[in-house]
């Protein structure tokens, strides 16, 4: 049979379908493109003809999420096939594949798309006799030739085509009803609502086409069956609509029986009593303070105009939950009632709300009649005020896009109380008064509450882990508890070992065969975004650690370093980043995963965020102490660095990007990026060794180590062997550094670099110096200064000088010892190394204590005191007190002593130096007190 969809007189144009099998119609013969993968990719191309499918989402989409490492070059391939298919199907070439950016954008004429037709066959039956329209709209559901986007395995949903069969179905039975063909369509309507048991306008129409065939007991009976399933499942009762035709049932009303479109009956203005409200969710814990604050916002109206309250949240953070809780329990304080609209300003299958047809509504839910109604969007502004001017009603708006969807729904002077729900933060109407509240996820005991009240029967430790790996967001809890208690298949280690990976956790965070989900809901705020803010997202997700900056986001994105700031705050208006501090923005744990996921090629993003603290950390690490490596790391003239004029800038920024440079650290090592790695571990030793941590640095050390052997980097291997050996020295640990010197010793002669020469030579005779080796390392140290003046590394023979100075007064030749020290003093603040010229000073000052010199052993220790506190180097200054203690012991202040000492013993224990035990023995003979 031919394709009576197509009119007599229309093109025979091929028809391309998604209304059945995902293919293309020739005259009679129906052709489809291949396997699901390149159906599915046609049919997304098809659900959004002549608009650019981001190749991202087409990944998404076919491999739900979880793409294999090839899917980008797998739909490159399926374009190539589609377009030597279309080429086949389409002589004319009027139907092609364009690559755009980084998507692809079907060009063809609408009208040659199966759900195109329908819709346009749906609006052309509109307002015609009901002849017209049954013939209309059987030509438009014949279009299916099954069910929707079938042959692909899946892969597409669009269950919007659902919608549209079952809206054009139900026009189609009125149009018969109207026409009196009651009889015939029992049948079809018994099989819609046994397919579709909630669907009250079928239910109605076979309500009324059984009483019309004279079947009134039948009916009725079909009624109270649709009543009691609504009741027992959905705990609602059936429509007003659905009521009015049941009770005229019941009277036996015989104008039922005339084949007409039965009459609107409104009632008089001012006897309705709108409630609105949806029904509360179950499971609703905790949120007290925000209950509370709805309860101070309700009373704090002033009698005049309305309270308007903006909650604002990101997706799926429960604030529609929120204020329908709410609203049923204050509803004794809205006598005029409650008005309920969705604004389906995220809404994935809708698009948002037009205020005029929510207020067409609202005028309805008041009791204005139909007629009554004024067209024009501006009158019905005005009586809607106009009824509201006298009432105290409750007016939900929920999700709302912006402002401007909004400020017509709003009461003028009125006791109403307005509550706008929104995934954005709605400025517009904070500026005329509005209060705004942001919804935060739950506190972990409310959120391990709502997977118990689901039913999850998990022991707690388990249930508290999976609340933290939810982000303890009501969305992503209410699908795991869900999945507990309505899966049996899911076993909760299962389900906590795939929330724990986060390559998996969002593809778990979904309601399966749904559209319900995390990453559904983070879409759709997404898809809101403009492009520079999408960027900007993606941006955030190639950063591994947790808060990131403008400067780099800049540099990521290739903008001024304002632009990525004022993009992060417009991020955070959508609640998909938070402002943590002036200028680090970070996101919730699940948008962080997204984000990630956005990120096309992970390891080149890295390497840019790597390139950008190597740049950041050369920049700052030179104002910590004197660099000994030559020239600065090259860095591009548009690389928008953050200003670190000074050490106390340079400090706080490693302090403050300290968890994200290990974290970038790590995922680089992971990624393979071990040529940039290395130089950035070793640059951060240089903050670390002027605040020691000892966990931390020597994680650091060995990650950098690692990278630099994986490199086959030689250099690169030195630098780290080197830097591990600072740390052991820094920490007394001097008798453990020989193997990595002597390796390092090794190394740099057969590079024949002096520099590394010279300072491999120092380490190998300090840990001859550790072992008590005092003769080999004193000929170490002086090979050592050799190569250093010829190098002429000026900070080398400072830090030569004042270990000669140490070994002579170790061998108990403190006199020999006084004058390296001091050269070594003299050189540190000629070359403006303060770190060490403080630890210089604490040295110059105990060598003058054993000599019996209190008076300048008093003044460089207080010297070096001074400098350490000032530059926040708390290893110097503990070891400098430790020396002003034994001055003031001996000059018989204890009182002063012990506070000396008790300062070093809580520097040393913070740099979790070993020192510490020696400094609480001495605190406990001063007090008499037992060492701890």
């Amino acid at each position: 049979m031919a394709h009576e969809w197509i009119s007599r007189g229309e093109s025979t144009k091929p028809v391309f379908c998604v209304l059945g099998p995902v293919g293309v119609v020739v005259g009679d013969r129906a052709v489809v493109p291949g396997g699901p993968g390149i159906g599915g990719l046609l049919a997304m191309l098809l659900l959004e003809p002549n608009q650019v499918v981001p190749v991202e989402r087409i990944v998404d989409v076919l491999w739900d999420h979880e793409p294999p490492a090839t899917a980008r070059t797998i739909v490159q391939g399926y374009i190539s096939r589609l377009r030597k298919w279309l080429s086949t199907v389409d002589a004319e070439g009027s139907t092609r594949i364009q690559t755009s950016g980084a998507g692809y954008r079907l060009a063809i004429d609408e009208a040659q798309i199966d759900v195109a037709l329908a819709k346009r066959l749906l609006a052309d039956s509109r307002g015609k006799p009901a002849r017209v329209r049954a013939e209309l709209l059987g030509r438009a559901q014949s279009l299916w030739r099954g069910p929707e986007l079938s042959d692909i395995a899946g892969r597409v949903r669009a269950p919007e085509l659902g919608e549209l069969r079952l809206t054009i179905i139900e026009a189609r039975l009125d149009a018969d009803l109207e026409l009196g063909r009651h009889d015939e369509v029992i049948g079809e309507l018994v099989a819609l609502v046994d397919t579709h048991p909630f669907r009250e306008h079928l239910v109605g129409q076979l309500v009324l086409a059984l009483y019309r065939s004279g079947r009134r007991a039948a009916a009725l009976e079909f009624y109270q069956r649709f009543a009691h399933r609504a009741a027992g499942e959905l705990g609602l009762d059936p429509g007003p609509g659905l009521r009015e035709l049941h009770s005229r049932v019941l009277r036996d009303d015989t104008t039922l029986l005339e084949p007409r479109p039965a009459p609107v009956v409104t009632p008089r203005l001012g006897v309705l009593v709108p409630a609105q409200l949806p029904p509360a969710p179950s499971g609703f814990t905790g949120r007290g303070e925000d209950l509370a604050w709805l309860d101070r916002l309700c009373a704090s109206g002033d009698g005049i105009a309305p309270v308007v309250g903006v909650l604002a949240g990101a997706a799926g953070v429960g604030k529609s939950s929120l204020v329908v809780v709410w609203g049923a329990r204050s509803a004794e304080q809205f006598p005029g009632g409650t008005l309920f609209a969705s604004l389906n300003g995220f809404d994935p299958v809708h698009q948002p709300a037009d205020p005029a047809a929510v207020l067409g509504r609202f005028l309805l839910a008041l009791g204005v009649a139909q007629e009554d109604v004024p067209e024009a969007r501006a009158d019905r502004v005005a009586l809607y005020r106009t009824l509201l001017a006298e009432r105290r009603v409750l007016v939900v708006l929920d999700d709302a896009r912006d402002s401007d969807q909004v400020l017509p729904l709003l009461p003028g002077a009125s006791t109403s109380v307005v509550l706008v729900t929104s995934r954005r933060r709605l400025d517009g109407l904070l500026a005329l008064g509005a209060r705004l509240r942001v919804v935060d996820p739950l506190a972990p005991a409310e959120a391990e509450a709502v997977l118990a009240d689901a039913g999850a029967d998990v022991a707690a430790p388990k249930l508290a882990r999976l609340a933290q790996l939810c982000g303890y967001l009501p969305l992503a809890l209410r699908i795991v508890g869900a999945q507990l208690t309505g899966s049996p298949q899911w076993s909760v280690d299962e389900l906590v070992e795939r929330l724990a990976d986060e390559r998996t956790r969002l593809g778990a965070l979904r309601v399966a065969d749904t559209d319900t989900g995390v990453r559904a809901a983070l879409d759709v705020t997404v898809a809101a975004l403009r492009p520079d803010l999408v960027a900007a997202l993606r941006a955030l997700g190639a950063v591994p650690g947790r808060a990131t900056g403008p400067h780099l986001v800049a540099a990521l994105t290739g903008t001024e370093v304002g632009t990525a700031r004022e993009h992060l705050r417009a991020l955070a208006a959508s609640f998909l980043v938070g402002e943590q501090a002036r200028d680090a923005f970070g996101a919730h744990d699940l948008v962080r995963l997204y984000a990630r996921d956005l990120v096309a090629d992970r390891a080149a993003a890295l390497g840019d965020v790597l390139d950008f603290y190597l740049a950041a950390a050369d920049t700052a690490r030179r104002h910590l102490r004197a660099a000994a490596d030559g020239p600065r790391i090259a860095v591009p003239a548009e690389l928008p660095l953050p200003s670190l004029p000074d050490r106390d800038a340079a400090l706080d920024w490693f302090e403050a990007e300290w968890p994200n440079l290990l974290a970038a650290l790590a995922k680089g090592a992971e990624l393979d990026l071990h040529d940039r790695v290395w130089r950035l571990a070793r640059l951060c030793g240089e903050f670390r060794r002027t605040r020691p941590r000892r966990d931390d640095w020597e994680w650091l050390i060995g990650l950098g180590l690692d990278s630099a052997r994986a490199a086959g980097d030689r250099r690169g291997e030195v630098w780290l062997r080197l830097s591990r050996c600072v740390l052991l020295s820094r920490f007394g640990l001097e008798a453990e550094l020989l193997a990595d010197g002597e390796r390092a010793v090794v190394v740099a002669t057969e590079l024949r670099d002096p520099l590394l020469m010279t300072m491999s030579f120092n380490t190998v005779a300090s840990a001859h110096y550790g072992q008590g080796r005092l003769a080999d390392a004193l000929s170490g140290y002086r090979k050592a200064l050799e190569l250093a003046t010829a190098a002429d590394y000026r900070l080398g023979e400072a830090n030569l000088h004042n270990n000669i100075a140490q070994v002579h007064r170790m061998a108990g030749e403190a006199e020999r010892a006084v004058r390296p020290q001091s050269l070594a003093v003299a050189m540190y603040r000629e070359i403006g190394d303060l770190g060490f010229v403080g630890l210089a000073l604490a040295n110059l000052a105990e060598l003058e204590h054993q000599l019996g010199r209190p008076e300048p052993a008093r003044a460089h220790a207080a010297e070096a005191i001074s400098l350490a506190v000032d530059n926040e180097l708390g290893l110097t200054e503990a070891f400098a007190r430790e020396v002003m203690a034994r001055l003031h012991e001996d000059d018989g202040d204890t009182e002063v002593a012990r506070a000396e000492l008790t300062r070093s013993l809580e520097l040393y224990r913070a740099a979790q130096s070993p020192a510490a035990a020696t400094v609480q023995e001495r605190l406990g003979k001063l007090t008499g007190q037992p060492s701890v």
